[in-house]
């Protein structure tokens, strides 16, 4: 018997054939590869898993099947009723044949989840056709999105009790529970395209207007829309950080979450999601006890450990972009890195007061947030400076 199923994995269409066989032949149900590994493993409904030890004078049903490329055997353990062979067979085939049927007639959210991870790859070639394509799937991608990745992969991943399993895969279900959690959170659906992108990762295109982060902003900002990457992120950090509380609570499992920038147009969604999980795996490697990242709350590890030039360009213009109008204060910076961040010998070299230094360094750290009197800070700042130095000025993004 030859029966091959093209959309979907090997185990997830095994977990579907194991649960429907179960319940068909009440007797417990095993599909096992070529090399005898059990792939998956159902019981009937109403019964604990057992592997025959109740009826060892029934033997064993082996039915050879192929899926997705690969070959195996769906073995029923001793039926608890009498069943003839054939009949048996019979069924088990049926059965293959529907779950491979199944698993080759994609969803509407099937749909979705290709065009988004298609675009997160940067696939998207045709910006109108895409559009086309998201609105016919009822995806709006003419507002203004940023990316938001969630590593849920304790709760996704989580191995799912016998008695708890369903024709429908555990790991399926659970991310579906988690966008649903994402859904009801923000309340309306096209405010968050999700999708699941395997390894417990869901990512939200979430519409990234002011009025859109309103609930998360403070008082007195408002602008309609964004108009440069870093814009709104503060409120998106606050939503990002209200996201989490609740999909913990509703879970009841830790999560961790990335926060991307705002970049223009449907290419522009592979950039902010790139900037999410950057941060979700930088952050995470930091070990601060923090679950929410965003790019520009990593410091000198953003600088040291993202691979993008131009994104790591982007994070000094950012830095350093408050200090502009102000030639003294760059001036003043350069010769307290040259002088080894020693006062007296920048104040010498400067010819002025130190108290006029300190005053100086003061509003360094006022308009930066950083103060370069402290190492880390000064890590941050001495690294923009250079980055800035070595990159053409023409190449530098407009500072927001």
């Amino acid at each position: 018997m030859t029966m091959v199923a093209h959309a979907m994995p090997f185990a997830y269409v095994a977990e579907s054939v194991a649960h429907r066989a179960a319940n068909l032949l009440a007797a417990t149900v095993s599909v096992v590869d070529e090399n005898e590994v059990v792939v998956a493993r159902a019981a009937p409904r109403g019964s604990e898993s057992r592997h025959g030890s109740a009826h060892g004078d029934r033997p064993d049903l082996r039915v050879p099947i192929r899926l997705q490329g690969l070959s195996g055997h769906v073995v029923a353990s001793g039926p608890n009723e009498p069943i003839s062979p054939r009949l048996a067979e019979a069924l088990i085939e049926l059965v293959v044949t529907q779950a491979a049927g199944d698993a080759e007639l994609p969803s509407q959210d099937d749909l979705r989840g290709r065009l988004v991870r298609d675009l997160l790859a940067g696939h998207a070639l045709d910006d109108s056709r895409i559009a086309r394509e998201a609105q016919i799937l009822g995806m709006d991608l003419s507002r203004p999105r940023a990316a938001i990745v969630i590593q849920a992969a304790e709760y996704v991943m989580a191995p799912a009790p016998m008695a708890e399993r369903s024709d429908d895969s555990p790991i399926c279900r659970r991310a579906r529970d988690v966008i649903g959690h994402v859904v009801r959170f923000f309340n309306l659906p096209n405010a968050a395209i999700c999708a699941y992108l395997g390894d417990g990762e869901v990512v939200i295109l979430k519409a990234s207007s002011s009025r859109d982060l309103a609930p998360w902003s403070v008082s007195g900002q408002h602008a309609e829309s964004p108009v440069a990457s870093w814009t709104n992120l503060a409120a998106q950090k606050r939503a990002g950080q209200a996201l989490l509380d609740w999909l913990e609570r509703q879970t009841g499992t830790s999560m961790e979450i990335g926060i991307g920038r705002h970049h223009a147009g449907i290419a522009g969604l592979a950039r902010s999601y790139q900037d999410a999980r950057a941060a979700l795996v930088l952050g995470g490697r930091l070990g601060s006890g923090k679950r929410v990242y965003c790019l520009d709350d990593l410091g000198a590890a953003a600088f040291v450990g993202l691979s993008d030039e131009r994104t790591k360009l982007e994070l000094a213009v950012r830095l350093l972009g408050p200090l502009d109008p102000e030639p003294d204060l760059l001036a003043t910076l350069n010769a307290f890195f040259e002088e080894n961040c020693s006062p007296s010998m920048t104040a010498k070299r400067l010819a002025i007061h130190r108290n006029t230094l300190g005053y100086r360094l003061d509003k360094i750290a006022s308009l930066s947030g950083l103060d370069p009197r402290r190492f880390d800070a000064a890590v941050q700042i001495r690294l923009a400076l250079l980055l800035r130095r070595v990159a053409p000025e023409a190449s530098w993004p407009v500072a927001s």
